[in-house]
Order: structure tokens, then C-alpha cells, then sequence
């Protein structure tokens, strides 16, 4: 499974990248607001750090203003990912920009009827939020895997991005299920290596060679 980093903070994006962890990045409004930079600016930035791709988000709500600016977007850098919403206006977008050999990654997405839509548009990747669903008390892998099974049965190349996710039993879950793609927060992807076993070993090593007395540099 492919790990993007759901943020636009340079710094975050950067450390996981060096450790070989970033396989692409996801933005939005809402993060490019976090950061408090121009969008293009910032954009550019992680385009040139990732080799993978990169969404960056259109806020027109009509599809041709989507599509213009996916247009610009996409000027940016080559690895751009233009992000257009789950609407009727999106799916338009959609066909248009993928059409012209553009990556696509089309967002809030809710149901597998939606993520079907996407797919028959030329969509690249189909992101499903997870964390949302579960706040309506459903379980938002049961989506996941029903797009893959959908997918599954018709040969869709469309990947599924694994979205709005929040926790580790989320990673787990969505690459035991076969989501193509995670995106997650720095924070998320970092504590997957964290184990309560891990730290208490560590403790035990740790006194046993302090009791050594010996040194290794």
C-alpha cells in the first residue's frame, strides 16, 4: 500500500520523505490554510520534495471553473493531481481533465455508487472518508471494501485512496481490505512504529546493558 501525507507542512512532508515513507501528498483548503501560505507557492515546494503525486484542490463549484482551474494547477509542476469533489459538475471536471492525460483525484466520496461514477469518468485515484463515516456511527472500511470488490470486478484501474483517516487500526484495516493508497497525517504514519512491547523490551535491554558496564563507542 502506498502512503501519501494528508498536509501541506513542508517541514512534515520532508522528514518522512528522507526516510523513504512518502509516496505522494494530499492538500486542501483546509490544510493549505494551516500552513498560511499561498497555495501555489507551497504547492510548488512539495512538488519539487515528492516524486510521487500531488493533490492540490480546486474550489470552483461549476465544472468549468474546475476545470480552469485544474488547468492552472496543473501548470505547476508535472506531478500535480488535480482534486475535484464527488458532485455532478465534479464528475464532469473530472472527464475533462482526465481526458487530457491529466491525473485526477476526486474527492468526498461516500458511497460505492459515487466511487463507480468516478471510475467510469477516467477518475485516477477515488477517495473514500473513512473518519467521517465512522462519526455517523458505520464502519467506513465497509466502503472500502465494497469499492474494491466493484473495482475488482470490472478491471477499474481508478485507485482507491484511503482518505480521512485518523488512527492505526485505519491504516491496518485499509491495507488488509487492499486500498491502493493511504493518506494520512504525519502524526499517524509516524506512530505506526510505536508498541507498548517495543518501548518495554527496549527498557529491559537497556538496564541489562547498563549493568554490563561495557560500551560500544
Amino acid at each position: 500500500m502506498k502512503f501519501f501525507v494528508d498536509t501541506a507542512e513542508v517541514d512534515a512532508i520532508r522528514e518522512l520523505n528522507d526516510l523513504g515513507m512518502v509516496d505522494g501528498v494530499t492538500t486542501n483548503p483546509s490544510l493549505i490554510m494551516k500552513s498560511g501560505r499561498d497555495i501555489k507557492e507551497v504547492t510548488k515546494e512539495i512538488c519539487e520534495m515528492v516524486d510521487g503525486p500531488v493533490s492540490a484542490e480546486t474550489v470552483a463549484l461549476d465544472a468549468d471553473g474546475m476545470i480552469a482551474e485544474g488547468r492552472e494547477l496543473a501548470k505547476i509542476a508535472d506531478n500535480i493531481a488535480i482534486k475535484v469533489p464527488l458532485t455532478w459538475d465534479g464528475l464532469k471536471a473530472c472527464k475533462v481533465l482526465s481526458s487530457e492525460g491529466r491525473m485526477v483525484n476526486v474527492t468526498l466520496c461516500f458511497s460505492a455508487n459515487q466511487a463507480l461514477l468516478a471510475a467510469k469518468a477516467g477518475a485516477t485515484f477515488i477517495s473514500p472518508f473513512i473518519g467521517r463515516i465512522d462519526d455517523l456511527s458505520l464502519d467506513g472500511m465497509d466502503l472500502i471494501g465494497d469499492i474494491r470488490t466493484i473495482y475488482d470486478n470490472y478491471g477499474f484501474e481508478t485507485q482507491i485512496l484511503a482518505a480521512s483517516i485518523r488512527s492505526l487500526n485505519h491504516m491496518k484495516d485499509a491495507a488488509l481490505i487492499g486500498a491502493d493508497v493511504a493518506t494520512a497525517p504525519p502524526a499517524v504514519i509516524k506512530s505506526m512504529a510505536n508498541h507498548v512491547l517495543t518501548d518495554k523490551g527496549l527498557d529491559a535491554f537497556m538496564s541489562d546493558w547498563a549493568k554490563t558496564g561495557q560500551k560500544i563507542l
